[in-house]
């Protein structure tokens, strides 16, 4: 492989590249550029108090970033084929990972939940990682169900439950809710029975009533959603004062950088509600051209979807759209009161490098299939000239 494709600005290759591919990895970067833009102002505060330099967390994000558009550039000059044929062993090892999580003295706590590790100076979530895997694996059993016996696929179904089963015990309920939806509407994208997709629903909904029953912050989260004012000073703080942000932007917004509830009234304000920040200093309109972003990602990750002429290769578009929308909604809904408070990311825009991984992985996925489902596979007719009084063709 040539270098250069390793660096966006230098991957020649992109003027080739189909219509729908193009326009996914100038939205892709568009929506890295804006979050990073967003996450400067939303961190300096909380970096200058903590460690004195207001650019600490943004300075580590750059390093994410350009580590991660490597392995983005890589990703959408490498076959599907190739990736796919790998994934299950990423899978596992996120797997283990998130279960080494869970053993006392090797988990890094932060809010009561254990969902780091840390390698050297380097923690990782196995949790955000295997999220884009997640999606290829799913789509390479549902995208083959037909021809897989039973054995193979109790396997796979028994693996993934163990997925959510250990992101649940770490506890992260939300992660575990999108991972678990994402393979749902994988598996009904490739048209499993009705029987099985209902019995799964009706699973999936009783195992996070009895985790809420269970653990008493998660029911805690869920009363203060439904009236975080009764609770202003306590239980419903941090919702009270990402609406009061959200609704402090009014139309347009404060302005770039003058976010009043990012000066330590908002707390995580750089992580689970940057989008309260956004909001503040953006306004009303600034939260529609964001939703408009999500909509024209979406319709192309669909179109891409449509075009794929491998079934698998269209299970990975839904899956991928699935992870990055569906994400972002879900962190969107926590913000501005529409769901109970959970610790989900805003793609591309929240600080922390497993999730600038995950994100850019998974959008490199789907740029992928594009190329290779946009691209046509035609031989080229050359032309030799005439010999003997004859002319030959050459396939």
């Amino acid at each position: 492989m040539n270098l250069s494709r390793l660096i966006p600005i230098f991957d020649n290759s992109v003027a080739t590249w189909a219509l729908e591919a193009r326009l996914l990895r100038w939205l892709t970067l568009i929506w890295l550029f804006v979050g990073l833009i967003v996450l400067y102002s939303a961190s300096y505060p909380v970096a200058d108090a903590r460690h004195g330099d207001g650019l600490y967390y943004f300075k580590r994000q750059i390093i994410w970033v350009l580590v991660s558009l490597i392995g983005f550039n890589y990703i959408v000059n490498l076959p599907l084929r190739k990736i796919l044929g790998i994934s299950h062993w990423f899978l596992a090892l996120f797997l283990l990972l998130i279960f080494v999580t869970l053993i006392p003295g090797l988990g890094k706590k932060a809010f009561d939940a254990a969902r780091w590790i840390a390698i050297g100076p380097i923690p990782l979530q196995p949790s955000e990682l295997i999220k884009p895997f997640l999606v290829l694996q799913s789509a390479r059993l549902f995208g083959q169900w037909e021809r897989l016996t039973w054995r193979v696929r109790l396997t796979w179904l028994g693996i993934f439950c163990l997925v959510l089963l250990g992101i649940l015990a770490q506890p992260n309920l939300s992660t575990t809710a999108l991972c678990g939806m994402t393979i749902w509407l994988i598996a009904l994208a490739a048209g499993l029975p009705y029987k099985y997709l209902g019995g799964t629903a009706v699973g999936g909904v009783l195992l996070a009533l009895l985790s809420i029953s269970i653990k008493e912050y998660q029911r805690k989260r869920v009363m203060s959603f439904l009236n975080p004012w009764a609770d202003a000073t306590g239980d419903g703080y941090q919702l009270v004062q990402s609406l009061l942000a959200v609704g402090s932007g009014q139309t347009w917004g404060a302005g770039y950088g003058f976010s009043q509830q990012k000066q330590f009234f908002l707390p995580i304000q750089d992580t689970d509600f940057i989008f309260a920040v956004f909001s503040e200093e953006f306004g009303f309109i600034g939260g529609i051209v964001l939703l408009l972003m999500l909509v024209i990602f979406t319709t192309l990750g669909l179109i891409v979807a449509l075009k794929a002429k491998n079934p698998i290769n269209r299970l990975v578009a839904i899956g991928v759209t699935v992870v990055m929308v569906g994400q972002s909604l879900l962190h969107i809904g926590v913000t501005t009161g529409a769901l109970p408070t959970t610790g989900l990311p805003l793609p591309m825009f929240s600080y922390g490098g497993n999730s600038m991984i995950a994100s850019l992985v998974a959008a490199a996925l789907l740029i992928r299939v594009a190329r290779e489902s946009s691209e046509a596979e035609v031989v080229p007719l050359r032309r030799t000239p005439p010999s003997n009084g004859r002319q030959r063709r050459m396939f």
